[in-house]
């Protein structure tokens, strides 16, 4: 009788104990899981950069049909790292952050390992953006100062001496 009360207490002790929330600070488990989607990622991108550049563009395919099959937070981010990749045929900076855009804009509190990872990309590859244009418009602004030096010359011999 004492073993049955005994072995009874045990069990209202142990099924009580799964009431309770787990500690503060501790990860959930949509935290853990999207921390090892982060770094799943993490690792495919360095994995598709070091490929010859067919394989760069199957892995391109590959991300790009995940995406369409599946919109998620997953399937942006792989299809975003891939676009970004610098160096390749296919980077589409634009693209990209136009894909992390709806993750790195969540209005989420707080938000989990792959909206912030997103927001971490969104605003590497804005820099990118805002670099590229920076230095196209400096080309740009060369470019004239070129042509109207151009035209001062070109004055200057037509002139009668």
């Amino acid at each position: 009788m004492i073993r049955i009360v005994a072995a009874f207490s045990c069990a209202v002790a142990l099924a009580g104990c799964t009431a309770f929330p787990a500690a503060p600070g501790a990860p959930s488990a949509r935290e853990s899981h999207e921390s090892r989607q982060v770094v799943e990622l993490i690792g495919y991108t360095q994995k598709v950069a070091a490929l010859q550049a067919e394989e760069q563009q199957r892995e391109l395919n590959a991300s790009s049909q995940i995406f369409s099959k599946d919109r998620g937070a997953y399937g942006r981010v792989r299809l975003a790292l891939v676009l970004a990749l610098p160096g390749t045929a296919f980077n589409d900076d634009a693209r990209a952050a136009g894909l992390l855009e709806s993750l790195a804009g969540a209005s989420e509190s707080p938000q989990g390992p792959m909206q912030q990872f997103a927001g971490l990309l969104h605003a590497q590859i804005s820099e990118r953006l805002r670099e590229q244009r920076r230095t196209a418009q400096l080309k740009e602004q060369l470019e004239a100062l070129k042509a109207v030096e151009r035209k001062i010359i070109e004055r200057e011999q037509a002139r009668p001496r």
